[in-house]
Formats: structure tokens, sequence, C-alpha cells
């Protein structure tokens, strides 16, 4: 069954044409390195919260953006050789060595699919 990377994060839009061009070789490269699919969705309708929500998870301050993105894989198995991959390249290493500070509230994790339709 599936795999998925899930991420979570605010991005300021004082930042957010940088962030596009970031995630666009992000997608590249995941890609090339086997990810069945990637995917990168701007906050539309995500409502504040009082208990929980995304802006309240990410520390949602004035001016950012949500962004909810997701990379598939085959198995844990092949995201572990994906990722591998890609933290190798060094088309990837720039951003590594100088991320913004909002990546501070990035929220990620992995996830093993149960149901897929």
């Amino acid at each position: 069954m599936t795999y998925v990377d899930g991420f979570i994060l605010p991005v300021p839009q004082a930042e957010w044409e940088e962030y596009r061009k970031n995630v666009d070789l992000a997608a590249t490269v995941w890609m090339e390195h086997g990810a069945l699919s990637y995917v990168e969705a701007q906050a539309d309708d995500v409502p504040d919260g009082e208990i929980t929500s995304f802006p309240l998870a990410v520390k949602k301050e004035a001016g950012d953006t949500i962004v909810f993105s997701y990379v598939t894989y085959k198995s844990r198995e092949h995201r572990d050789e994906v990722m591998k991959k890609v933290m190798e390249d060094p088309r990837m290493q720039p951003g590594m060595q100088n991320m913004p500070a909002y990546m501070k509230r990035l929220i990620y994790g992995g996830f093993k699919v149960f149901m897929e339709r």
C-alpha cells in the first residue's frame, strides 16, 4: 500500500515567489528520484480554530499563507530509498543550508495508507 509524507507550513506572503521556485525544484528532484506524486496546495478554506486548527498548529502570523503538501511512494521502504537520494542530491543542498526562518514552524510526518480508492 502507498506511503505518504505530509507537510503543513506557513509561508509569509513576502516569500511566496521564492517558496514556489524552491518547491518547483523540489518536485523535480523528488519525481526524478522515484516519488509517485508531489503535491503543493495553498490554503483556500482553512478556518481559525479555538482549540486546534491548521493556523494554530503552524503558529500562523499575519501575512502567512498555509501550505499543505504531500509526496507519495510505493511503500515505506521506497520512501526511505527516495528520501536518501533526495537529501544527497546537490540541487537540494543550497536550500537545506539556508532554510528560511518560517521553516521552523513546519509540521511533517510519514503515514502508512490504510485505505485508498
